[in-house]
């Protein structure tokens, strides 16, 4: 039998999150050890308590998944030090339980940490930079996407999603080449699960047009509106992609530092469902 390369596999969305275009919230952890802002004081079980509010508020404000994320664990790296893996590994071991919808893990900036810590929690999904080389912020950004593919198939982790940021925040794709260019390759070279398109920095607005030459530049790749969606854009930007990763419009004021806001989740979620009735 002939190996099927380019098998259409975006139903993989719906058949997980039991719906069209899915929203993704993020749970973002609070500085972990290992992290220049970690709290000793306070310990991990501050860390622990601020996961299961966020979770709460976002489960009941009716997002569709969580990914939990060391969002807070500036600045980054790109491998992920052993005392961090272990502790995010330990704060969702002891949350997962109250997660009643599809979850995933984003390790920043480390596929591998990322995969390994899903393997170990029972995640669905990882999102991260998997693919290309990068100036950044952080300094010079190599990938290998076939030694991620490979390290998920030794784990016996081939169930778990990948999700390919392929406009990292902070960086800049160091080759002369536009995001459509990218994101045909990308699809042909690595056969991402779904790509992710986003701003500058986390809750900046993606460009919509940039997104649009993304979405239709691959044949068959889910796209996910990555950054910066909120209750009046929303609409405009599920118009184009498949689903959308969410975080900072969640937060009390729109603001990156703070807890999740149950209200301004409903609002937001309120707009998504009825969008959906109309496709």
């Amino acid at each position: 039998m002939p190996l099927d390369f380019f098998a259409d596999t975006s139903n993989w969305l719906e058949e997980l999150f039991h719906t069209k275009k899915p929203i993704i919230a993020m749970c973002h952890l609070l500085p972990l050890p290992g992290d220049p802002y970690y709290d000793e004081e306070k310990g991990m079980e501050a860390i622990i308590q601020r996961a299961r509010e966020d979770i709460k508020v976002l489960q009941e404000g009716g997002v569709d998944g969580i990914m939990f994320s060391n969002e807070y664990s500036l600045p980054y790296l790109t491998k992920m030090e052993p005392i961090t893996l272990a502790a995010m590994a330990y704060v969702i071991g002891r949350v997962k339980e109250e997660v009643k919808i599809p979850f995933g893990v984003n390790c920043l900036w480390d596929p591998i940490s990322s995969l390994e810590v899903a393997k170990a929690v029972g995640g669905s999904f990882i999102r991260e930079i998997i693919s290309g080389v990068y100036a950044s912020d952080f300094g010079i950004w190599n990938t290998n996407a076939g030694a991620t593919a490979r390290h998920r198939h030794r784990i016996g982790a081939d169930h778990i999603k990948m999700l390919y940021n392929i406009v990292p925040e902070a960086a800049v794709y160091i080759a002369e080449r536009d995001i459509a260019q990218i994101a045909k390759t990308t699809e042909f070279n690595c056969k991402p699960d779904a790509i992710c398109v986003s701003g500058l920095t986390a809750g900046t607005e993606t460009d919509t047009q940039v997104l649009t030459q993304v979405k239709n530049a691959v044949d068959h790749t889910p796209i996910f509106c990555n950054t910066g969606c909120n209750k009046d854009n929303i609409v405009r930007q599920l118009s184009v992609s498949d689903g959308a990763v969410c975080a900072t419009t969640f937060k009390k004021d729109g603001k990156f530092e703070n807890p999740v806001d149950y209200q301004r989740v409903k609002e937001f979620m309120d707009i998504v469902k009825e969008y959906r009735k109309t496709l």
